[in-house]
């Protein structure tokens, strides 16, 4: 069956003609935002907050994207190596709000950067160092701590649903934004669909935070879909395994580590997933967290649907695999099961936007304070490049397409080559450039003007006034 499906692929395509038909538009508003993860959530909320009539529409039953239905709960990198805190703003109003609902949780203050042993082993031990612990060079290779939250993903859903009515967004969720409506070059709104059929959203300005850029690149602007060969642009599979007496799993793994890595090396040979995290969250000590990436020589491509439903089968499979082995095999798991499944999967690599300044390598060794700077970034995963250069500084323009007028991005998609891109793509990157795209579309419709001519001064005093930290 497989061999005749790639044969069938490599057949021609037919195409059919859809006949022409009016189409319902469902809204008339100032911004609309299609695609309600983090960067998308933030454009609303922004948007709405600033004065603009908003809506947003999401093709799942919630909010948060990666940070709640991918279940990558994770907001990393809020603070370079040294526990210098870079990222504020809505970042830090989310992280502040679950902690008030005992929903997050994050290393105190004072342990920002600190290489103390013994707070570092804490996360060392739950496999979480990749998050929380770096090498600085300047410190001749100590390991430090970086400022990074987690989240509870099914709190986070509610609070993202929250935020976006106190703002007075008009929230449309089980809508899939399918096209762009233009005129000439000029983005005018949105075609959605829903179980309600085929429906417009006539806007002034639109904000594709669909995170592969499906609007833009309908919209006709340029943009870059080459991939890099790294885990940064697999395809990733989240569940939780719950119930595991995580004291006994401990102590099995630290008296018996040459049978525990046995263990592992079996289940990955039959088909399971040996890596995991442990929970950090308040009463969860007992749940486990697998991110499994389906790695090939090339980049997996996020826009194959072909793709997308072969590794969600298999990766769906190998989770009941590992869940199965676990039960029978490791101390501590008798009595584990299946908590939850991520709904969607993960990916951070795809296409990007031209916009009017491509983010490139070289940025990562300059110091530049850019004229329309937006957010100022942790620049913590290039060894002796971060230890010189520990911050990098994003320009407004990024998320502003070359050619196409009435249009933002605030997803992982703004513009940037891959190579700089996979650094700088993460949950709360996208909630910064959905903060500033927001702020910057209400100015925009305010004033009557294209994004593109937004006075970068005012856009970022009103970032100041919202708590984003910016270089004077």
């Amino acid at each position: 069956m497989t061999a005749q499906l790639a044969s069938n692929r490599r057949q021609p395509a037919k195409t059919i003609l859809e006949p022409a038909r009016e189409i319902r538009v469902a809204r008339e508003t100032d911004v609309v935002v299609v695609g309600g993860g983090p960067g998308g959530f933030a454009a609303a909320v922004s948007a709405a907050r600033s004065g603009a009539k908003t809506v947003l529409i999401e093709r799942y039953g919630h909010l948060g994207g990666m940070a709640t239905g991918g279940l990558v709960n994770i907001f990393p990198n809020l603070s370079d190596i040294s526990g210098k805190q870079h990222i504020f703003g809505l970042n830090q109003e989310i992280i502040d709000r679950m902690k008030a609902k005992n929903a997050a949780f994050c290393p105190n203050e004072d342990e920002f950067g600190t290489t103390d042993s013994k707070v570092l082993e804490y996360y060392l031990n739950a496999n979480m160092g990749w998050f929380y612990v770096r090498k600085d060079p300047n410190l001749g290779g100590r390991e430090r701590l970086l400022y990074t939250a987690v989240l509870d993903p099914e709190v986070l859903k509610a609070e993202f649903d929250d935020m976006v009515t106190e703002a007075g967004v008009d929230l449309l969720l089980h809508s899939w934004g399918t096209r762009p409506i233009m005129e000439g070059d000029t983005a005018r709104g949105v075609v959605f669909e829903s179980k309600s059929g085929r429906q417009a959203i006539l806007a002034k300005v639109v904000i594709d935070s669909t995170g592969d850029g499906d609007i833009f690149v309908a919209a006709g602007a340029e943009f870059d879909d080459e991939l890099q060969s790294s885990f940064r642009t697999a395809l990733a599979f989240s569940y939780w395994i719950a119930n595991v007496e995580a004291n006994r799993l401990d102590d099995f793994r630290r008296s018996h580590p040459d049978e525990f890595d046995l263990l592992m090396r079996d289940l990955a040979e039959k088909g399971g997933h040996p890596f995991f995290f442990r929970g950090l969250l308040q009463n969860q000590e007992g749940v486990l967290w697998f991110h499994p990436m389906h790695i090939k020589p090339i980049a997996s491509d996020a826009m194959d649907v072909e793709e997308l439903t072969r590794w969600n089968v298999l990766a769906r499979k190998a989770a009941l695999t590992t869940y199965e082995f676990l039960l029978k095999n490791v101390p501590g798991c008798e009595k584990c099961f299946i908590m939850q499944t991520a709904p969607q999967l993960g990916t951070q690599g795809g296409r990007r936007v031209i916009g009017e300044y491509i983010l490139t390598p070289k940025d990562m060794e300059s110091d530049e304070v850019f004229d329309d700077t937006i957010v100022v970034l942790a620049n913590n995963d290039n060894g002796e490049i971060s230890a010189r250069h520990p911050s990098i500084c994003i320009p407004y323009r990024c998320l502003v397409p070359r050619k196409i007028d009435g249009l933002l991005v605030a997803c992982r998609a703004f513009s940037s080559k891959a190579s700089v891109n996979q650094w700088f793509n993460i949950i709360p990157h996208c909630v910064a450039y959905g903060q500033a795209a927001g702020t910057a579309a209400a100015l925009a419709v305010r004033d009557g003007i294209q994004p593109r001519r937004v006075d970068y001064r005012e856009l970022q005093a009103h970032l100041r006034q919202q708590g984003v930290k910016l270089p004077e």
